[in-house]
């Protein structure tokens, strides 16, 4: 694995462990020279995760629509920064870049990113690993969701199964190195209803 895009939160959250964790996540990724793939923001967990790889050493590209880098929060010493015209662009660049996808504790925007690839690769449109740094249980909700969803048919078990939880960055960095994509989606037909 080359490159992994993390997706986040542009604000620190309320615990001081989000920030924590992604120097950490951050650390690892520098340690085993994994190049990260981000929005490019200075700010938040953004930012942390972001110093973190480039205080080891490790390299960082960010990728942010002009509009964002003209409100000045782009990270100024980033190993590259690609600019780009909106956030579609943005997120299509990022999955074109990583070769693996993992989301921090963030808002709206950060599961948005994640659900979006999570998409893609149930659909078979790439077998990059996807996972969750579940970060003080930040992410158990959408566990349980995701199980309601396959108890309730509308996610089958292999595909819940292929999100990648853990708590720790190692471990989570170890499992995705191990990742096999399971098979792409199978759909129901109206003769199977």
């Amino acid at each position: 694995m080359k490159r992994l895009a993390i997706f986040c939160g542009s604000r620190n959250g309320a615990s001081e462990d989000y920030i924590q964790q992604a120097k950490e996540l951050g650390s690892k990724l520098a340690e085993q020279n994994v190049a990260l793939v981000y929005g490019g923001a200075s700010v938040g967990i953004m930012g942390a995760v972001a110093d973190a790889v480039l205080h080891g050493g490790g390299h960082v590209i960010g990728v942010m629509p002009q509009f964002l880098k003209e409100k000045e929060i782009s990270h100024p010493s980033l190993t590259e920064l690609i600019i780009v015209d909106s956030m579609h662009e943005r997120k299509m660049k990022m999955a074109e870049l990583a070769d693996g996808f993992i989301a921090l504790p963030g808002g709206p925007g950060t599961l948005e990113e994640f659900f979006e690839v999570f998409t893609w690769a149930q659909l078979g449109l790439h077998q990059k690993p996807c996972g969750l740094l579940n970060i003080n249980h930040y992410f158990d909700p959408l566990i349980s969701l995701f199980q309601h969803m396959t108890d309730e048919h509308f996610m089958e078990k292999k595909h819940r199964d292929m999100v990648i939880i853990d708590k720790n960055a190692s471990t989570l960095l170890r499992n995705f190195i191990a990742y096999v994509a399971p098979p792409t989606k199978t759909y129901i037909t109206k003769s199977q209803t």
